[in-house]
């Protein structure tokens, strides 16, 4: 994300911190977090039924309209019921990380 002009003040820890404490992001928070561009971000935010209010969205609200969207079946509707740490890899049980593309599975070894 350091060649987006948008997105270079923000630190990935600072924004990691506010998703594990279930805090509001704005756009440029999320594409952050999210690891997609500040575009695509202002995209999803405009999207509909993307649960974005007021130019903030809730991680833990993008996880349950990302498994919604996806067909994702957790145990609960609770988006920090997973075992996992990392508010990246909610959403998915361990099946499913190892299905993922070699790509993801890098990016994800870096977190």
């Amino acid at each position: 994300m350091a060649e987006d002009k948008q997105l270079k003040t923000i630190t990935f820890e600072g924004v990691r911190r506010k998703c594990e404490l279930d805090q509001a992001l704005n756009a440029k928070e999320f594409a952050v977090v999210a690891g997609i561009s500040y575009t695509i971000a202002r995209e999803l935010f405009h999207e509909p039924g993307f649960p974005a209010i007021n130019g903030i969205v809730f991680w833990s609200d993008f996880v349950l309209w990302r498994r919604n969207r996806l067909g994702i079946k957790t145990s609960g509707d609770n988006p920090n019921s997973h075992s996992s740490n990392s508010p990246i890899c909610d959403g998915f049980d361990d099946g499913q990380i190892t299905s993922l593309p070699s790509k993801a599975l890098r990016i994800l070894d870096e977190l």
